[in-house]
């Protein structure tokens, strides 16, 4: 028969295998004292059950201790497999939690440069304000921890006086309902860069074996923070090693493209290229259009078309994107094109304007944009330069050739004219001189404008005895002249007067149509005419007696001739009438006697002279020239000189009076 303490040792080791609850170990006990066991059994029983209970409370320890290290491994694995710092935060806030079997678990983290810590992670929190907390270094628990790097635990916040308490910190912890509190410092070296907490809404002491786990998972928290940080940074040192990479890569790309480009353009110069080539070549490297003006807007080159063929080429730059370019040095864009101003120092020589590639050009591209500016300037220098020289050679023959010979002494026309044949004017072509004018100041400029319409011309200008002169081939000096004018005035933005003379025939007739053209000039002022062109034929009976053996015959032509050709053609007196007009002092009843006609003849055929001449025939100087052209016809004989066609009938209002 089994004794009462055997059953009582027996049930201890089955409550023990099933891990029963404390309160139960005390029932063998009481089943032994019950069956009447002896002092000596019932002791030997009690011992047991003591025996027991310490067993018991090893083996609980042994679970908790096996718990906690299972959840320090988990969490060591999830920092071996760190993707997302949050993450890996909320799971050891967390794992503090449910291992401490506390209400609320949190961690914070200090910030430098504020000078306190801020909550970071909660689990378990309900309050909105305590969740945004933000702890003063010394202040409540958490700033103590942070200031101290020490653990520190209260049982109950709310009336532990050995914190200091603000408003803001007693009042998100009477929100979230907290009493007992823990928190331990999160390390990294001797560094603390913040606090993991544990805490209840009920009073509650913490043991040291609560504290040592905390402190546990603040570590691996720690290790976490840490080695985000320093993953972060890797991170961020690759992207910049990347982008310094990619930099230098592009750099060399540029310092390559460059040197390519220096090489082409240098050859491209040295081989006698002009800026149409250089054009040609950058637009090729671009691949845009690309357009080419001087400082006056004048186009020098143009490059490009789209792929269908069609225009693509640029029209000139706006004048707002030049001024921009010109201050700043660099190419800018506008409404889709990049234009880069071409400079010498502070003076435009010109622009170039790049089309179809957009408001996005790279900055390789750019500086081989504003690289082909320098080059650009470099030639239009040179041409310049070489202009100059020209437009000196050809001012020299110029001066030659308008100078009188020296008493004694015979005109070398053969050298002159082998000089301007290399220089590519043919003299032996009728050529017309122009001798301009404009205010002092901008004389030179006015030259160098001749110039440039000189050459255009196949012609010669430059300065002769202080004067801007103007050689061009044309046998109609007068509309020359008013061309000239006009062009030239516009471009300088001043009144330019020219005065004509000509034709010649040679280099011998070139003096005296000189003289001839000054005098216009002069003329030209003399009747308040400034700014305006003309030759001596278009001052009428002026330019008669300021012509140099003039041709009068012609004048004649131009004032009568349609009228002379009329009476030719139809058999008609209109000069004879207007000789009687004019002689009988513009009267048309004397006119009629005189000529034995009615006076409605008289009016019809005068009618008629309106019509050939135009309205202004009688005004005082329409009367004045037709006046000198009939006299300078009737003394000098002067005869029409086109061969009239057959002879056509008269009308009657021309032949017979008309009767009323």
């Amino acid at each position: 028969m089994t004794s009462a303490r055997e059953s009582a040792v027996l049930e201890l080791l089955e409550l023990l295998r099933r891990g029963a609850p404390v309160e139960q170990f005390t029932r063998p006990a009481a089943n032994a004292r019950t069956a009447g066991a002896g002092p000596a059994e019932q002791a030997l029983v009690d011992e047991a059950t003591r025996v027991a209970l310490d067993i018991r409370r090893t083996l609980d320890q042994h679970r908790r201790r096996e718990a906690e290290l299972t959840a320090l491994f988990d969490t060591a694995g999830d920092l071996a497999a760190l993707r997302d710092l949050d993450a890996v935060l909320r799971a050891i806030v967390h794992r503090a939690r449910m291992l401490l079997g506390t209400d609320v678990a949190y961690l914070t983290l200090n910030d430098p440069l504020a000078g306190d810590t801020f909550m970071r992670v909660t689990d378990g929190s309900v309050s909105a304000a305590f969740q945004q907390l933000r702890l003063g270094m010394g202040e409540g628990l958490g700033g103590l921890v942070a200031q101290t790097a020490r653990p520190y635990a209260s049982a109950d916040y709310r009336t532990d006086d050995r914190f200091r308490h603000t408003d803001a910190i007693d009042n998100g912890v009477r929100e979230e309902g907290l009493r007992g509190i823990l928190g331990v410092p999160l390390r990294v070296g001797t560094r603390v860069i913040g606090v993991l907490y544990a805490a209840d809404r009920a009073v509650r002491d913490f043991a040291p074996d609560a504290v040592a786990l905390l402190s546990s998972l603040a570590d691996h928290a720690a290790v976490a923070i840490d080695s985000a940080r320093l993953l972060e940074e890797t991170r961020t040192a690759l992207v910049e090693l990347g982008v310094a990479t990619e930099t230098a890569r592009a750099q060399s790309e540029a310092v390559r493209l460059a040197a390519e480009t220096h090489d082409r353009l240098t050859r491209l110069v040295l081989r006698g290229g002009d800026v149409a080539d250089v054009a040609r070549e950058v637009a090729a490297l671009l691949g845009g259009s690309l357009v080419v003006h001087d400082a006056d807007g004048a186009e020098l080159a143009r490059v490009g078309t789209d792929p269908a063929g069609a225009s693509t080429r640029p029209p000139g730059p706006p004048a707002r994107a030049l001024a921009a370019s010109r201050s700043g040095g660099r190419a800018v864009a506008v409404d889709g094109m990049w234009v880069c101003a071409v400079l010498a120092g502070p003076e435009l020589l010109g622009s170039i304007t790049l089309g179809g590639r957009g408001d996005d050009l790279p900055d390789t591209e750019r500086r081989l944009f504003e690289r082909t500016g320098l080059v650009t300037a470099l030639l239009l220098l040179l041409r310049r330069s070489i202009a100059h020289a020209e437009d000196r050679v050809r001012g020299e023959l110029l001066g030659d050739l308008l100078a009188p010979a020296a008493p004694g002494r015979v005109r070398d026309t053969g050298s002159q004219t082998i000089r301007a044949r290399k220089l590519g004017v043919d003299l032996a072509r009728p050529h017309a001189l122009v001798v301009l004018h404009c205010e002092a100041a901008l004389r030179s400029r006015l030259a160098a404008e001749a110039a440039r319409h000189a050459r255009a011309r196949d012609g010669l200008a430059g300065l002769h005895e202080g004067r801007v002169v103007l050689l061009a081939p044309t046998d109609t000096p007068g509309p020359l002249a008013r061309s000239l004018a006009a062009e030239l005035g516009q471009a300088l933005g001043t009144p330019v007067t020219a005065g004509s003379a000509g034709p010649a025939a040679g280099p011998e007739g070139l003096p005296s149509v000189y003289a001839e053209a000054l005098r216009c000039l002069e003329a030209l002022h003399a009747l308040g005419h400034t700014g305006g062109g003309a030759g001596l034929p278009d001052l009428g009976f002026l330019g008669v007696l300021l012509g140099d053996g003039a041709d009068v015959g012609a004048y004649v032509e131009r004032v009568l001739g349609p009228v002379i050709a009329y009476d030719a053609q139809r058999g008609t007196e209109l000069v004879r009438t207007l000789e009687a007009y004019f002689a009988h002092g513009s009267s048309l009843a004397r006119t009629k006697d005189a000529l034995h006609v009615h006076v409605n003849t008289v009016v019809q055929r005068l009618d008629r002279v309106r019509q050939v001449l135009g309205e202004d025939w009688n005004t005082p100087a329409g009367a004045l020239e037709i006046q000198l052209a009939l006299r300078i016809r009737r003394v000098a004989a002067v005869r029409p000189r086109p061969t009239p066609p057959a002879p056509v009938p008269p009308s009657s209002a021309d032949r017979y009076p008309t009767s009323r």
